[in-house]
């Protein structure tokens, strides 16, 4: 378990706001209470800027980032490394991405899994940003106008750039999701070769150009036309085939890999006997031919087909510690910080 560290003025404030207990209420200092001005927000380079800051937890904060690229406000929460409360300018972690799945939020993976309180994340710094309910880690094509909502941008640029200037994240990364989250994560990693170490994908949509009139309507959940995410799957085969990782494999070659998925059979050690997802199937064999692409380009991937087992969260948090050990590999995680130029 991680170790409770004493709670500081801002951290009290925060978790009033949050509606966690803490101790009394702290005065606030004397130059804020003269009216001194805050510290300027950090910002990104396009001008997106934290604009709230807000501890809900022992190493959790949550940041509200005002984004041009969405046009609006969106979440990002942050399970901090031991000793990042006490930063010094200069102070990195390596850093772990870890992105839902489709109808959730930012707080799936600390709301539904044991991430907060795995020991060997002590040493990393993990972001847990908002991806729309359905936003599908793209910037969407909108009819060929682009503009809002801008996912990758977002994720890849403002939040990428506001927590390595700001917030103790160095340039060591990994990334993984879950289904929605999983297809962003070898998206992402294919799309922007060398920016990720380590890319793990649980029961991820790795090939959605195998199943579009399955993925349609999902593109359509918070009520966008579905066509104005990549367009029509023949028309604008293109830009499908850009964000399918199944047509990217090749880009993947020097990332480390780790793929799992259940089958969506019976059987499977956390579902109620008999029970069966289809879901799940159809994830499983877009993973098969995504594995099978992989290999045959000679790019190497570790890969758990388990089997038995649907689209649900004790699996996701098994293979999330079965990646962990592949993924903190490639970010040489260890004991300490490290203090060197970030990449900007």
């Amino acid at each position: 378990m991680r170790r409770l560290p004493a709670i500081s003025a801002t951290v009290a404030v925060g978790l009033a706001l949050a509606g966690v207990a803490g101790p009394a209420a702290v005065a606030a200092p004397d130059s804020v209470a003269a009216g001194v001005a805050a510290p300027a927000p950090i910002r990104a380079s396009d001008g997106a800027y934290v604009a709230e800051e807000t501890a809900v937890g022992p190493h959790l904060v949550d940041l509200t980032i005002q984004s041009p690229a969405l046009g609006t406000a969106a979440k990002v929460r942050l399970l901090t490394p031991d000793g990042w409360e006490q930063r010094a300018p200069g102070d990195h972690w390596p850093v772990l991405y870890l992105l839902h799945g489709c109808c959730d939020s930012y707080v799936s993976w600390t709301r539904s899994t044991d991430v907060a309180s795995i020991p060997e994340l002590q040493d990393v710094l993990v972001v847990m940003p908002e991806a729309g309910a359905a936003g599908w880690y793209s910037d969407w094509w909108n009819g060929g106008q682009g503009g809002v909502p801008a996912w990758e941008t977002f994720h890849l640029t403002e939040v990428r750039q506001i927590i390595e200037r700001g917030y103790g994240a160095g340039p060591k990364r990994a990334i993984a999701g879950l289904s929605m989250g999983g297809f962003g994560a070898m998206s992402y990693a294919a799309r922007n070769p060398g920016m990720f170490r380590a890319a793990a994908s649980f029961s991820g949509v790795v090939h959605p150009l195998k199943d579009p009139s399955y993925w349609l309507p999902f593109f359509g959940r918070t009520g966008l036309d579905p066509y104005a995410l990549w367009g029509d799957p023949i028309a604008q085969r293109n830009i499908w085939q850009d964000h399918d990782p199944y047509y990217l494999a090749k880009q993947l070659r020097h990332t480390a890999l780790f793929v799992a998925t259940g089958d969506g059979t019976a059987g499977g050690p956390f579902d109620p006997p008999g029970q069966t997802n289809s879901l799940e199937a159809l994830i499983h064999q877009e993973n098969l031919d995504f594995v099978a692409q992989l290999r045959e380009l000679g790019v190497s991937v570790t890969t758990d087909f388990y089997g038995p087992g649907t689209h649900s969260w004790p699996y996701w948090q098994r293979e999330l510690h079965r990646a962990l050990p592949m993924l903190l590999g490639a970010l040489e995680a260890g004991r300490g910080v490290t203090t060197r130029s970030l990449e900007q």
